[in-house]
């Protein structure tokens, strides 16, 4: 019974990251999700008793398995340099991935204040994995750096998402060449 359970759990926490990345927060709702799983609306409400819920345990779910994705790009590299290059390829690489999609989404959503610290705390470790190379480098802040290069890591993933004039690699290599060239300056 309990296998049962987590395998619907599973069933509707799939369901939700399509919903997300088809149609951001909007389409994630308890009919919707009801109607992919197949389950009755009342049955939703026995997993999760909101939206927010939801989003939590997909940020509890999804957020580490993208920043180990990242983290395990950056461990590749072999200089200060080539882990920030990683650290920025790697995050704008998984920007397709459904499961990025739905990160995004959530990110972009009003969420009740516990999602919200849910997910500034897992920004937060994604950013302390790139400060360390930012020090090596012989950056005087590198928390600050690394903060500011996130927003360009950001900035980039939501360039590709728009689907841009330009190609999500040319993107990817602008990003990669700021970061590289502005954490210097």
């Amino acid at each position: 019974m309990a296998e049962h359970r987590s395998m619907q759990r599973a069933a509707l926490l799939d369901a939700a990251r399509s919903l997300l990345s088809e149609g951001g927060t909007e389409a994630l709702t308890f009919p919707a999700l009801a109607e992919r799983t197949g389950l009755a609306r009342s049955s939703v409400y026995e997993y999760f008793r909101s939206r927010a819920a939801v989003v939590e345990e997909l940020c509890e779910v999804d957020f580490p398995v993208w920043a180990a994705d990242v983290a395990a790009a950056m461990e590749r590299a072999s200089s200060a340099e080539g882990k920030v290059e990683a650290y920025v390829r790697q995050q704008l690489a998984l920007v397709g991935d459904r499961r990025h999609r739905a990160v995004v989404a959530i990110s972009a959503s009003e969420l009740d204040a516990g999602a919200r610290e849910k997910i500034r705390a897992a920004h937060g470790e994604l950013v302390a994995m790139v400060v360390e190379a930012l020090g090596e480098m012989g950056h005087g802040q590198p928390r600050l750096a690394a903060m500011l290069l996130q927003g360009v890591v950001d900035a980039a993933v939501r360039r590709i998402e728009l689907g841009a004039a330009e190609d999500p690699a040319a993107i990817t290599d602008a990003a990669v060449a700021m970061a590289l060239r502005g954490v210097k300056g």
